[in-house]
């Protein structure tokens, strides 16, 4: 990166229409005294938040040269050395002469690749009048290098694809309250978007273009964000490792057990590495691993774990017929939701199974797709009993899409998905 190149990208920046955003449900402050980081998978809509906030800085006055954007994966800025860093600044002051007084707004988008990056933001942070904004691919990166250079001058909030009332509003659709029609319309979305997913540009896509992008997804995040990001040497295995994450969303993992069918399957994987693989592909935020419910932390590293992944429309990315596997996409919405509320969840399983409860016992989830039989609606009733008996005090969620002859009214606690996902409340930045 040069002062010349950098001039060329900042002066670009700050002439060219800003492209359009959608409200979503998260809000970004923009005059707190911290540093606001964004962390999510690729693709989930961090960088049209920054544009969301730019909208809203402009609409209130700010002058546009007051306010730089700068994504680091931009060729043109390759390769950034860390002594260059001080460049931006300064040539957004050479350059426009309303950034030389009064408050800056900086946004800087995939700042893993610019290496001294949380040192920079620090100093900035320190020394200048400026609301700094960053964003990553790498949870715990993004969060270990903020929290470690910043020491309580950062906030790190975590962005995941489209919410079931994001993806309604994104596709324009308006429900009425106490309204059958409306009742038949969430139902008839919900089953999309279980199928396509909530990444933004997939809901706004034809019909036609949404499994194509999906699989574009899948290939760009494998190479960019696990194979090059973590150098990945056993290409193989990772593939294999993502491909049956995508495909066995919402079921238990044991890894010693996966560990030895990859062995047989003839893929040479030590146990640690499959262990590191797990780490990488939960670090980038593709999958989660939820712990049994347990005080004990030895009983927790004994047990399975329940898997999920970042979004159910992606899983078509990996499994031929994908739409057939609804209920555990389903379940993976339920969780997804949950965590936009809370960052851990735990899963029980006994006699009977607890699909979510949150690590500090104040509620817990089970779902299932349809009550459509005596035999379903009896395995549901065992397992709300069986969560109630585990936390007598957190309030019992059973969500469902298909019911038989009103079989919703026998479970206490039950609620069609549609209404639960849209009544869920979300945590913000605001």
């Amino acid at each position: 990166m040069n002062s010349d190149g950098l001039k060329f990208v900042l002066q670009e920046s700050g002439q060219r229409p800003l492209p359009t955003s959608r409200t979503r449900d998260v809000v970004l402050a923009t005059d707190t005294n911290k540093v606001l980081g964004l962390t999510g998978v690729r693709r989930c809509g961090k960088t049209f938040l920054f544009f969301d906030t730019i909208h809203r800085l402009l609409a209130r006055g700010v002058n546009r040269h007051q306010i730089i954007y700068l994504n680091f994966e931009d060729d043109r800025l390759q390769p950034v050395a860390a002594a260059e860093l001080d460049l931006v600044l300064r040539c957004q002051r050479e350059l426009f002469e309303p950034a030389r007084t009064g408050r800056l707004y900086l946004f800087l988008d995939e700042v893993q690749s610019a290496p001294g990056w949380e040192r920079w933001v620090r100093r900035l942070h320190d020394t200048e009048d400026i609301s700094i904004f960053v964003t990553g691919s790498s949870s715990d990166l993004l969060t270990r290098e903020l929290s470690s250079a910043l020491r309580g001058r950062s906030v790190t909030l975590e962005v995941l694809p489209l919410s079931f009332r994001e993806y309604l509003a994104f596709r324009g659709i308006e429900l009425q309250q106490h309204d059958a029609h409306s009742e038949s319309v969430a139902r008839a979305a919900l089953e999309q978007y279980l199928q396509w997913g909530g990444f933004p540009e997939v809901v706004l896509a034809t019909p036609a273009m949404r499994p194509l992008i999906l699989e574009e997804y899948a290939s760009l995040m494998f190479w960019r964000d696990l194979v090059e990001r973590h150098s990945i040497r056993n290409e193989p295995v990772m593939r294999s490792l993502l491909r049956h994450c995508f495909r066995n969303t919402a079921s238990l993992v044991n890894l010693s057990k996966l560990h030895r069918d990859l062995q047989s399957q003839g893929l040479d994987i030590g146990r640690n590495t499959l262990f590191e693989y797990f780490a990488i592909l939960q670090d980038s935020g593709l999958v989660f691993l939820l712990p049994i419910h347990d005080g004990s932390v030895r009983r927790q590293a004994r047990n399975p774990r329940k898997l999920h992944v970042i979004d159910p429309g992606l899983v078509a990315a990996f499994k031929a017929r994908s739409e057939l596997d609804v209920g555990h996409k389903l379940e993976t919405a339920v969780f997804l939701q949950g965590r936009r509320r809370w960052r851990e969840w735990h899963y029980w399983l006994g006699e009977a199974e607890v699909d979510l409860c949150d690590a500090e016992g104040r509620t817990f989830v089970n779902s299932c797709w349809n009550l459509g039989t005596q035999e379903t609606i009896e395995r549901e009733i065992r397992a709300m009993a069986a969560g109630r008996q585990l936390l007598p005090l957190a309030e019992g969620v059973l969500v469902y899409h298909e019911e038989l002859h009103g079989a919703g009214r026998q479970i206490p606690g039950a609620c069609p998905a549609w209404k639960w996902l849209l009544e869920q409340s979300v945590r913000g930045a605001q």
